[in-house]
């Protein structure tokens, strides 16, 4: 690498650096470009080269604190259980929030037009979980629609939490929405494994009622570790989508 490479890479990482610390000690989690420039000791047309604009800053901001987080669930080996690492992963997620509350909620502003790679692949990891558990029959929904519904729910709690410390006092919170959600996406007996009693039916629901979407949702599951060579590429998709939409009924 040139000295000239090198010079650009420090200078990078130093604007970086300046911005994620000062949108943490923010009090409203904003930054100024020129707060960034006085404090890396660049003009602003370094920063611009690098980045584009404030968005792009802040995008980057995002994704590199968001790596540190996403590292120990990139090297997390699974376990054995999937419902229990997707349980652990809420906590984490709540947790990382806490701790970073200004980086947290530029995260999910709406003011961030273009979702960071960070988010994209924490809904990745998230998803990977949910189709381990759809392969071992405790899915009553399909992976994609269980992630969807609870990132949803997960970045509700924990934006409430470091927006609403005020409103959002009692501790359990968090738990009660997690158990609350995972009653909805996982087979009763998982569920009411999980919280020692809590599960289908606190909520009115009959195993029976589940039964064929978590069927559905196991069996895609297997079809699409292992396609069945039986089937054409057109056949497969077709079957692929019949199961999802059973798996989606619950």
């Amino acid at each position: 690498m040139s000295s000239d490479s090198v010079t650009a890479v420090s200078t990078k990482a130093r604007i970086l650096e300046v911005a994620a610390a000062l949108v943490a000690q923010s009090p409203d989690g904003d930054v100024s470009t020129r707060a960034v420039c006085e404090g890396a000791g660049v003009g602003a047309p370094a920063l611009y080269r690098h980045f584009g604009d404030k968005e792009g800053l802040l995008s980057a901001v995002v994704d590199h604190g968001w790596d540190k987080y996403l590292a120990t669930k990139r090297n997390r080996p699974p376990g054995t259980d999937p419902v229990e690492d997707l349980r652990d992963g809420w906590t984490t997620h709540v947790e990382f929030a806490r701790a970073n509350p200004n980086l947290f909620r530029l995260m999910h502003s709406p003011a961030m037009r273009t979702p960071p790679a960070a988010a994209l692949e924490a809904h990745r990891i998230l998803t990977s979980d949910l189709q381990r558990a759809a392969a071992q029959g405790k899915l009553c929904l399909a992976p994609e629609l269980a992630a969807q519904m609870i990132m949803s729910a997960n970045v509700g709690v924990a934006l409430m939490l470091v927006s609403r410390p005020a409103t959002f006092t009692d501790e359990s919170v968090s738990r009660r929405v997690r158990d609350a959600v995972h009653a909805t996406v996982f087979t009763p007996d998982v569920t009411a494994t999980a919280t020692a009693g809590a599960g289908a039916a606190e909520q009115g629901r009959e195993p029976s009622e589940t039964h064929v979407p978590s069927t559905a949702a196991h069996l895609n599951a297997l079809l699409r570790q292992s396609p069945p060579p039986a089937l054409t590429g057109a056949e497969g998709a077709l079957l692929t989508e019949w199961l999802d939409r059973l798996s989606n009924t619950a």
